[in-house]
């Protein structure tokens, strides 16, 4: 089957939209811009779809060579009958593909390569006839060798035996069906190594699971376990069962030669096969819940890079500390730092600490702070108690919130942050991430390295290859999605925009520097390095914000600017009031006219026409304004042993794994929503219900202030 083929059917999809999508994969386009700009083309394939064809693709294309590869090797060996190629062509995955490949691939000295060297397998043939007749130790007489290490007959037999049991472990047919004997019967073992020490791993200690019943999280802890020596773990199965399969298939009779047959199929199986198979279920399995977690993490990063920004606010960043004190830095409403400073408000009291609060309070009434965001690092929970009191004394309504600090001192650290705030120490830097983090997630968050951000499980044990392509084209989803400011983007959030590099963002900025705002799309060209081709990739994703023609402060692409001005004159509107006003009442006179009859006068598909009338009724439009804003605090701190059964709580989702979702309450500690505990429905995973940044109300179920934890449903007690 032909590799379009395949896709069509996998993902079920039309041919056309399959081929159609390949040609631009294949032609540099990239799948933002794919997803957006060529819906026509792909029949409305989102950017999600997408990156999941083209991960498919990639891995078809790799099975596609490796098999040729094979084909030739064993070609070379004059070994490649009718039969095997035909095997190889239908082989379905890289490891059947290898199976086949096995008993041809170059080996490193073995018990059989050994043996077949001194002559023996001859031997081996006749015994695998299991003549009724053939007397085996008369029969390796003619082969006893001094010479060649083959003092006897008993050194001959065992030989041959061993080029049998090699044979046997590298059928493919057999090593696919003890694969699937061993995920429907086996069971996994987990056994600590020392059972008195405290590790996290405890619940593994004594731990078994039917194979084809083991959720990827476990896979993953119990793993770590192993790898950090507190865990012993292996794969068994029913007695005998597995060397049965291997004794059924090559033993044919009762004879003397077909007892050794079994004796080296009975070898096979526990010397070279079962281990094989294990080592290869194992790696399975974690290639699977390593998958199944990068699409968590993903998920989790998506939502909270999309989270609703905190507009028109002034805010104060809190980055806490003991003994060198509460880092301070105040932003405006666009991210511009307005004032920094340091308080000493979480050891003893004093003069120190009326000294700090004074500090916060002077600072928060002098640029009229109307929230804060506070990092959730060292001493988080003493700097909450100090502002939640002194929001209190302040003569306007003002607001806290608890921010994630997570990859903050990795960015304030970095080149990046040195260049964007020369003037400022490491810790002020973190204050003023911790600020803009809250005001714009988006914008900030992607400064920071994917991975640091910390809301995804085990995200360190992923293979960083497939982890950083997933979660980079998450952020690139997450940047074109939203569009970027082309005048005041950082550096950073410009090199995310489809069709722009490092190089080129930095160009950018450099033209913007130097030439003042950018007041047309055009200019753009003029950008070093921005060729025909990024320009096309790009400039959609780009907003100018008071530009010289409305249509810059859209997502409408200018290769489609004619389109929507034909839109505008046949629905009697006009371009130059967009700059001015929005045109809301479009929707429904488009709606009037005929969208297919506008998409016919102005010569583009359906769905771009869909687009543009959506853009041009609300320009410059942000999709998170339409999300719920994040939660701010103003009340009175609340500890753990506060917390009571049955009480009430309003909390924001914080992070999601495989057995439910982390919520923040408002106690430093996150609470634990399990999966069972999310709805009253069932649900596979938590992702079908609830989303990082989401706010949701919670009943207490447990508190465990010893240990630090605290459990929570989202069922109502009156619906439990």
């Amino acid at each position: 089957m032909q590799i379009i083929d395949i896709l069509t059917e996998e993902f079920h999809l039309r041919k056309e939209q399959v081929e159609h999508t390949i040609t631009l994969l294949d032609d540099g386009k990239t799948i933002p811009f794919i997803a957006r700009y060529r819906k026509e083309a792909t029949g409305s394939l989102d950017d999600q779809l997408l990156r999941q064809l083209d991960t498919r693709l990639q891995y078809l294309r790799k099975l596609e060579q490796r098999k040729e590869e094979i084909r030739t090797a064993i070609a070379a060996q004059e070994k490649l009958t009718p039969e095997l190629e035909q095997q190889i062509q239908a082989a379905k995955t890289l490891v059947e593909t290898e199976d086949l490949y096995l008993p041809y691939r170059p080996k490193r000295k073995t018990r059989a390569s050994a043996a077949i060297a001194r002559g023996l397998e001859p031997l081996a043939r006749l015994l695998m006839e299991q003549k009724p007749d053939l007397q085996p130790e008369t029969a390796a007489t003619t082969f006893v060798q001094p010479e060649q290490d083959v003092p006897d007959t008993t050194t001959a037999l065992q030989g041959a035996m061993d080029i049998l049991a090699e044979e046997m472990a590298n059928d493919a047919a057999l090593r696919k069906q003890m694969r699937r004997f061993t995920m429907l019967s086996g069971t996994l073992y987990a056994r600590a190594v020392d059972d008195t020490a405290e590790t996290p791993y405890r619940n593994y200690y004594a731990f078994q699971s039917p194979m084809e019943k083991l959720a990827g999280h476990r896979i993953l802890a119990i793993n770590r376990g192993e790898q950090e020596n507190a865990l012993k773990v292996s794969i068994q199965l029913p007695e005998g069962k597995g060397a049965a399969i291997v004794v059924r298939k090559y033993v044919k009779n009762q004879s003397a030669s077909a007892q050794l047959v079994q004796a080296a199929a009975e070898d096979a199986f526990q010397r070279l096969l079962f281990p094989a198979v294990e080592r290869e279920i194992r790696k399975s399995l974690t290639e699977e819940a390593e998958t199944a977690a990068i699409k968590v993490f993903a998920a989790n990063l998506r939502q909270l890079l999309l989270a609703a920004p905190l507009k028109n606010q002034t805010v104060l960043g809190v980055d806490p500390g003991y003994r060198t004190g509460c880092k301070l830095a105040v932003v405006d409403a666009i991210g511009t730092v307005l004032d920094t400073g340091v308080a000493y408000i979480t050891l003893g009291e004093g003069i120190k600490m009326e000294q700090g609060k004074e500090t916060i309070r002077r600072i928060m009434t002098q640029h009229h702070v109307t929230a804060v965001a506070i990092g959730n690092g060292t001493a988080s929970r003493e700097a909450e108690a100090v502002v939640s009191a002194l929001l209190k004394t302040l003569p306007y309504p003002a607001a806290y919130m608890v921010v994630s600090e997570a990859g903050a001192s990795v960015y304030s650290a970095s080149k990046l942050a040195a260049e964007e705030f020369p003037e400022y120490d490491v810790s002020l830097r973190s204050a003023v991430s911790i600020a803009r983090r809250l005001q714009d997630p988006l914008a900030e968050l992607v400064k920071i390295d994917p991975q640091a951000i910390g809301v995804g499980q085990y995200q360190h044990d992923m293979p960083k290859k497939e982890l950083s392509a997933a979660l980079d084209g998450v952020v690139e989803d997450c940047v074109n999605g939203v569009g970027v400011d082309l005048n005041t983007a950082s550096f950073s959030l410009l090199s995310h925009v489809a069709g722009i590099n490092s190089t080129i963002a930095k160009n950018i900025v450099a033209y913007r520097t130097e030439n003042g705002a950018f007041t047309d799309r055009k200019q753009l060209k003029k950008v070093s390095k921005l060729g025909p081709k990024a320009f096309e990739q790009c400039a959609g994703f780009l907003r100018i914000p008071n530009a010289s023609n409305p249509l810059d402060n859209t997502a409408v692409h200018p290769e489609s600017y004619a389109a929507a001005e034909t839109v505008l004159q046949s629905c009697g509107f006009s371009l130059a009031a967009m700059s001015v006003q929005n045109h809301p009442e479009l929707l429904n006179v488009s709606k009037q006219y005929g969208i297919a009859k506008l998409a016919e006068q102005a010569g583009v598909g359906i769905p771009t026409m869909q687009d543009i009338v959506q853009e041009l009724a609300k320009p410059g439009r942000d999709p998170r304004d339409e999300l719920p804003p994040p939660l701010l605090r103003s009340g009175d701190v609340m500890e753990l042993n506060d917390l009571k059964p049955g009480m009430e709580l309003m909390g924001t989702v914080r992070n999601i794994t495989d057995f439910g979702c982390f919520v923040d309450v408002g106690v430093h500690e996150d609470g634990l929503v399990h999966i069972s505990k999310i709805c009253n429905r069932f649900i596979k995973h938590p992702l079908e219900v609830v989303q990082v940044g989401e706010v949701v109300k919670v009943w207490v179920i447990e508190v465990d202030a010893k240990r630090g934890r605290l459990s929570l449903t989202m069922i109502s007690p009156k619906q439990a």
